[in-house]
C-alpha cells in the first residue's frame, strides 16, 4: 500500500481586513516587528532562526539563509505588496569582529500598507482565529548602572578624540556609551514596541530576536531597483515651547560643528551609492527632523540602481557609515575600538527585513536595547568633530537615552 503523499511546507499569503495597529496583534512567541506610523509587519513564531556568524560574509550567509528557505518551499498567495510573501528579519552587529547577528524568518506575519493588509503563514503554521493581545505585563520597577565605561571615563575619551582629530589623525569619529539596567519582572520588547511607537511614531520602531528601538535612519531601501536613503547627523534638545524649539532649531541648522558632522555622513552615503546608480539625486542642504524629545539635521537620497542587486550588498557597502562610525572609516573603527571600553554588539548596526527578491528595508539600530530577560543594555552616541565639547556630547548621549528610559519607565 502506498503511503499517503506529505505536502511540502509552503508559504501562503492572504489579504485579510485591516488589522489597524499592528503592534497590538503581537504574541509572545518570538515577536518581531518593523512598523512606521501605522505601517509595516509584525511576526511571530520561528520558522528559521541562522547565526550569522562574523566577518564581512555575515551579510552573504544572510542571503544565503532566505535563498535555503525559499528552494524549500511552494509558495501561494500574491497580494503585490512590498513585504508580502516570504520574508526574513535580521540584525547585524555594529563591528564585523563581534559575534551576535542574526536571521529569523517569522512562521506568521501581518502586514498592513497603503491601506491594504496581508497575512503570510510559512511552513504548518497555525494562526489563531482571533488575533488579539491579553494585556501585556509592565516592566515593574527598574534602576540602571553604568556600562562599560561609567561617565566620566567617556567624557575623558572624548577629549582624546578631539585631540587626535585637531592633530589629523582622523575628521570625526562617533563614540557610544551604554547604560545597564535591571528590572523586577522580565522586560517584554512588546510593551517597549508600543510605547516607542506611540511616543516616536515617525520613527522605525522594530523587534529582532531580542533587539528594540525606534530608529530614525532609514539606511536603504530598495523597491524594484529603486532606492532611498535618509541620513541623520548633527542634534539638538527640542525646546520647551513653540518659540524655544524654534531657537533651536535654526541654531541647529547654522552650526558649523553640526554642518560638518552632519556632510560628513552625507558624503560617505553618497560615495557608495553613486556608482551604483543611473542617477542619484541627493539634498543639497540639510531640514530639520523634529523627535518627540530631539532634533536632526536630515538630508535624503533617491536613487535608480544601475543594475540589478541585492538590498544587502547595499547595506553591506553602506554599514558602518560615517553617522555611527567616523571618516575615514578604518581609522575611526580602530578609535572606536580603543577607546570605547564595551562590546556595542547590535546597537548601530542594520536592522530590517528583506524578501525572497532581494528587496528590503532596513535602518540603523539607534534609540535601542537589547533585552535579555529581566536585563538589558541601552545604548547612545555622539558624534565628535573638531570643535566638539566633550560635555556637551555627554549631555547628548544622555537625551537620546531617554527615549528608551521612557518606554521601561513607562513615561
Amino acid at each position: 500500500m502506498r503511503s499517503p503523499r506529505v505536502a511540502a511546507p509552503s508559504v501562503r499569503t492572504v489579504e485579510v481586513s485591516d488589522p489597524r495597529d499592528l503592534l497590538a496583534h503581537l504574541p509572545a512567541d518570538d515577536p518581531v516587528a518593523w512598523v512606521r506610523e501605522g505601517e509595516g509587519m509584525v511576526g511571530w513564531g520561528r520558522f528559521a532562526r541562522v547565526d550569522l556568524g562574523t566577518g564581512p560574509q555575515r551579510f552573504v550567509r544572510a542571503q544565503t539563509a532566505l535563498a535555503d528557505v525559499a528552494a524549500r518551499l511552494g509558495s501561494d498567495g500574491e497580494v503585490g505588496l512590498p513585504g508580502s510573501g516570504l520574508v526574513a528579519f535580521a540584525s547585524f552587529t555594529f563591528d564585523e569582529r563581534s559575534p551576535g547577528s542574526v536571521l529569523v524568518v517569522p512562521r506568521v506575519v501581518l502586514g498592513r500598507r497603503q491601506g491594504r493588509a496581508w497575512l503570510t503563514t510559512v511552513g504548518d503554521a497555525d494562526v489563531p482565529p482571533e488575533l488579539a493581545l491579553r494585556a501585556l505585563p509592565a516592566p515593574g520597577r527598574v534602576r540602571y548602572a553604568r556600562g562599560g565605561a561609567d561617565e566620566v571615563r567617556w567624557v575623558e575619551a572624548v577629549d582624546e578624540a578631539v585631540r587626535e582629530i585637531k592633530d589629523g589623525q582622523l575628521d570625526k569619529v562617533v563614540l557610544a556609551r551604554d547604560v545597564r539596567v535591571w528590572s523586577q519582572e522580565p522586560l517584554d520588547t512588546r510593551v517597549l514596541a508600543r510605547r516607542l511607537a506611540e511616543r516616536f511614531s515617525s520613527c522605525f520602531t522594530f523587534v529582532c530576536d531580542g533587539l528594540v528601538g525606534a530608529t530614525p535612519e532609514l539606511l536603504l531601501r530598495l523597491e524594484a531597483g529603486r532606492i532611498e536613503s535618509i541620513v541623520l547627523a548633527g542634534s539638538a534638545p527640542r525646546g520647551a515651547d513653540a518659540a524655544s524649539d524654534q531657537r533651536l532649531g535654526q541654531a541647529l541648522l547654522a552650526s558649523s560643528k553640526d554642518r560638518q558632522e552632519h556632510e560628513l555622513a552625507v558624503a560617505s552615503v553618497r560615495d557608495v551609492l553613486a556608482g551604483r546608480c543611473v542617477q542619484l539625486s541627493v539634498d543639497h542642504t540639510p531640514r530639520l527632523l523634529r523627535l518627540a524629545n530631539v532634533a536632526h539635521l536630515a538630508s535624503t537620497a533617491h536613487g535608480t540602481l544601475t543594475d540589478d542587486r541585492h538590498v544587502l550588498d547595499l547595506v553591506a557597502a553602506l554599514h558602518p557609515t560615517a553617522a555611527v562610525c567616523g571618516t575615514p572609516r578604518a581609522a575611526a573603527l580602530e578609535r572606536i575600538r580603543a577607546l570605547e571600553g564595551m562590546d556595542r554588539g547590535r546597537y548601530s548596526g542594520p536592522v530590517g527585513w528583506f524578501d525572497a527578491d532581494g528587496d528590503g528595508e532596513w535602518g540603523i539600530a539607534l534609540r535601542c536595547a537589547q533585552v535579555h530577560g529581566n536585563r538589558a543594555r541601552l545604548f547612545a552616541g555622539a558624534g565628535i568633530v573638531d570643535g566638539s565639547l566633550p560635555e556637551a556630547e555627554l549631555e547628548e548621549t544622555r537625551l537620546k537615552l531617554r527615549a528608551m528610559q521612557s518606554a521601561l519607565d513607562g513615561r
